[in-house]
């Protein structure tokens, strides 16, 4: 008789894989950003810093000259480049020179301005969710906003994005599951919250570990430990109040599902973005979010949760202006839900492909990685739809 051969199955044969593709990936990020394995954010020409401020070029030239405001790094060939942390600096100090244009340079929250938490969701896989999301973070951090960045996707796509990798740089208990589960290892918020390479931005990273809530929320329900302000729904708001202070915006980069976490980040939203690639199969599939996402808020509403956001807004990404049947679909959804669509779209681009592939956002990547013209436009199309949020996000806050 011969000898059975020793089979792999196939649990084994996964986690071989997930050992493999971890290591390799870790090797990867230490080739691409040596020797610290971390990200760094390129810096700004004087003209790119005027432009984003808001000021001549020479103004910003003369404020060097004088001393006023940080001091540049000079470059070999004589120009000036700034750090986004020097940028902030430029706003700060225009801010406090013209109080009556304060706002023009730093459009912080004032007063009694309410923290804006933007949850981005839809269930459907290539839907740009977390493409949307640090684009939307990096843009309005280098409006001079405070943002906070909060990754509740178990596959941690975004945290991957700020340099992050789940596996290796985030460890037990350091997601925002650490800070909304129901036993006494639970921790504040500021304890998870991380800084990262792009002045202006924090985040709370994600993992594999965020499944635990999903799991563990029916005992506590059953357990009696999911009510009042502890209530399943209502944990991540009262979470990110702990830390409202310290942010004008939260941005919360939802799982492709309808779990806990989801109706958590909805409940704790003032306003909703929906990604949607207009295609057939994409726009039958949210679809389908909407009606379950119905059916189950309207049991938290029941339940006494109350929703009302801000606003709600369709973000078509993807989208191929060249495309008859895109846009049909983008035709279709404009004369569903009219002023819901947001005007401005994501183009396609294989500027954001190239991009993400050195997991870097467009605004991050310096001239000649990609093709000018290809670049321009790529940076052209989504500035217009984060300028358009940006937008709804001054109204909320009686600017407009």
């Amino acid at each position: 008789m011969h000898k059975p051969v020793d089979r792999e199955n196939t649990a084994l044969k996964i986690q071989r894989h997930s050992h493999l593709l971890s290591a390799q990936l870790q090797e990867l990020r230490e080739t691409i950003y040596p020797p610290e394995a971390q990200k760094s954010l390129r810096t700004f020409t004087s003209r790119e810093v005027a432009m984003l401020v808001g000021i001549a070029e020479s103004t910003l030239r003369q404020m060097s000259l004088d001393g006023e405001g940080p001091a540049p790094e000079r470059l070999a060939n004589g120009r000036r480049a700034y750090t986004l942390a020097q940028i902030n600096e430029v706003r700060e100090y225009l801010a406090e020179k013209k109080p009556s244009d304060a706002l023009k340079y730093l459009p912080r929250r004032q007063g009694n301005d309410k923290l804006q938490v933007i949850a981005v969701a839809n269930f459907k896989g290539g839907s740009a969710k977390t493409t949307t999301t640090v684009h939307l973070a990096h843009y309005l951090a280098l409006q001079g906003l405070r943002v906070l960045a909060i990754d509740l996707d178990p596959q941690a796509s975004l945290s991957t994005m700020f340099g992050y990798q789940p596996e290796y740089d985030v460890a037990s208990n350091q997601t925002l599951y650490a800070a909304i589960r129901y036993d006494d290892e639970r921790r504040p918020l500021r304890e998870v919250i991380r800084s990262t390479y792009f002045s202006g931005v924090d985040i709370i990273p994600g993992n594999l570990e965020l499944m635990e809530y999903e799991h563990e929320t029916p005992q506590a329900i059953s357990a009696g430990k999911s009510r009042g302000e502890g209530m399943f729904f209502r944990r991540i708001e009262t979470v990110i109040a702990s830390v409202e202070s310290d942010y004008d915006v939260v941005l919360i980069d939802a799982p492709p599902q309808l779990g806990y976490l989801t109706l958590g980040a909805i409940f704790a939203a003032t306003a909703m973005l929906i990604t949607v690639h207009p295609a057939m199969l994409d726009v039958s599939s949210m679809n389908q979010f909407l009606a379950m996402t119905s059916d189950i808020l309207s049991v938290i509403e029941g339940a006494g949760g109350q929703l009302d956001h801000d606003f709600v807004r369709y973000v078509l990404t993807r989208h191929n202006p060249n495309d008859l049947p895109q846009v049909n679909i983008v035709t279709l959804l404009r004369s569903l839900f009219g002023e819901d669509v947001l005007t401005a779209a994501v183009y396609e681009t294989t500027a954001v492909a190239s991009a993400g592939l050195l997991k870097k956002s467009l605004y991050e990547m310096e001239k000649g990685s990609v093709g000018r013209d290809t670049l321009n436009r790529g940076i052209e199309s989504i500035d217009a739809v984060n300028a358009e949020i940006l937008g709804h996000l001054e109204t909320v806050w009686g600017r407009k």
